[in-house]
């Protein structure tokens, strides 16, 4: 018995597993709706789920989306996942937060001192969270497909490509994607991708 485990992204949940079902027709689909928000914990609770999962299914795959990938990576689950598929993944956190200081024009001196920020685009800077991510740089060790659209603005193609060409992994573009892979155009890519890998 196989099963494959999904991690949602940003503002997602676990019942968008669903939609993953037919794709994996041998598979048993899991969605994990995790409580926590930072790597620490949230690594921790899909690090628990795919050791549950690996000590009941021969294989198991893992399909994570957005910070979902990165927060996989952060549970050290490489000993659990026999493959992976990573939709709009963040690869590089540190990359990620950097950026988003200089959108919300806050300084990294100015983040230490007042520790949370919070910014006109919704987001919260952390300054805990970037000296967490500073200090444990990502080990991923799994043969990993990546789907990636060319337009998505969290992540640029040098760094999707550099951390594909690291870790060995299969790097798919989608000309004119987004970061949110969510019209029938790109669903349909999606699907197709999963399919044909």
């Amino acid at each position: 018995m196989n099963a494959m485990l999904y991690i949602h992204g940003n503002g997602g949940n676990a019942s968008e597993s669903q939609h993953y079902e037919e794709l994996f027709p041998s598979c048993d689909v899991i969605g994990l709706d995790y409580k926590t928000f930072t790597p620490w914990e949230t690594g921790q609770e899909i690090r628990w789920a795919a050791e549950k999962l690996a000590e009941k299914y021969n294989d198991v795959t893992l399909v994570a989306n957005s910070i979902g990938a990165f927060f996989s990576m952060s549970g050290n689950i490489d000993c659990f996942i026999k493959k992976a598929y990573f939709i709009s993944p963040i690869v590089d956190m540190e990359k990620l937060i950097e950026d988003m200081m200089v959108w919300a024009n806050v300084t990294e001196q100015e983040l230490e001192c007042q520790k949370v920020v919070f910014t006109d685009f919704g987001e919260k800077l952390s300054w805990e969270y970037l000296t967490y991510v500073r200090a444990h740089p990502i080990s991923w060790n799994v043969p990993t497909q990546i789907l990636y659209g060319s337009g998505d603005k969290l992540t640029s193609f040098a760094t999707i490509d550099a951390f594909a060409e690291k870790h060995q992994a299969e790097l798919t573009v989608m000309k004119n994607g987004e970061h949110w892979f969510h019209t029938d155009e790109q669903m349909r890519f999606l699907d197709n991708w999963i399919r044909s890998h």
